[in-house]
């Protein structure tokens, strides 16, 4: 395991990788943090631990510029628990279920990987494969004048298609009207 990366924040703001010696963006901070990089920010005079300002400033441009997690009603809450006696305990319960939620996530993904296959060109695939197949049964049935009901096989439907009709004539009789009389 590498050590931990150190980047330092001198007065006028600027932030210095010293693993790439380069100067930073606060965005370049944030990339770290999605590529699961671990790292330490710290005051390039003092030695001071300034990774969880960096990280609240991260958390606050996140929420002015994009689309907010947090709402102002959730936010009020977590100031109230500032000083309260349960600070502590509000602290390791929101880790706790930060952490229950990404392995949730983590086993949700799996999943639905496990569901797509090789990615969601494979189950488009087999969707379209399936649609084809209930087309061409659509079609053999139609072309063999089969009219088949929900639950009923092509074999089924053909005998109660002969049986429906009335014996020694194609149509059943008009209401009204007897069969083999006429009425003057």
């Amino acid at each position: 395991m590498s050590a931990i990366r150190i980047i330092k924040k001198y007065p006028n703001r600027r932030l210095y990788d010293t693993e790439i010696s380069s100067y930073i963006t606060i965005e370049d901070v944030r990339q770290l943090i999605l590529e699961g990089e671990q790292f330490e920010v710290r005051d390039a005079k003092s030695g001071e631990d300034l990774t969880r300002s960096v990280l609240l400033q991260i958390i606050a441009d996140q929420e002015q510029d994009g689309e907010p997690m947090l709402s102002t009603r959730m936010l009020s809450q977590l100031i109230r628990f500032y000083g309260d006696s349960l600070q502590g305990f509000m602290g390791n319960y929101l880790e706790r279920s930060m952490q229950v939620f990404l392995d949730q996530q983590q086993v949700f993904r799996q999943q639905m990987g496990s569901l797509l296959g090789q990615g969601p060109w494979a189950m488009m695939n087999q969707l379209t494969e399936r649609n084809l197949e209930l087309w061409q049964e659509f079609q053999r049935n139609m072309a063999a004048g089969h009219s088949v009901r929900p639950g009923n096989s092509p074999e089924q439907a053909a005998p109660e298609r002969s049986s429906s009709r009335t014996a020694g004539s194609s149509q059943p009789p008009r209401p009204g009207t007897r069969s083999g009389s006429t009425r003057r």
